[in-house]
């Protein structure tokens, strides 16, 4: 298992309960697979230039132990999602 780190932006303009369960999802994906360690939500933030003519976004970064292959299929899952701006996933373990 190696140790990941995935970072991503939920659109603002979403309520409460559905930014909260994009979250649970992306930890359900993560679950089936591994396991999530720490989930880190950092709330509405500027974003550094304009995607899709948004300013803000909800930040959540997840921490977790997974196998090779699980962030490939979050990244596509993740690429699906109208209600994700953008995520990336880093590799912790690789210096």
């Amino acid at each position: 298992m190696n140790h990941y780190e995935i970072m991503f932006v939920i659109a603002a303009a979403l309520e409460d309960e559905k930014k909260e369960s994009m979250i649970e999802t992306v930890k359900e994906i993560i679950s089936n697979g591994g396991e999530v360690l720490k989930t880190d939500v950092w709330g509405m933030r500027k974003l550094a230039y304009p995607i899709e003519k948004k300013n803000e976004g909800y930040y959540v970064v997840v921490e977790f132990n997974a196998p090779a292959d699980l962030p490939k299929e979050l990244d596509r899952r993740l690429r699906i999602s109208d209600n994700i701006i953008r995520h990336m996933i880093v590799n912790k373990d690789e210096r």
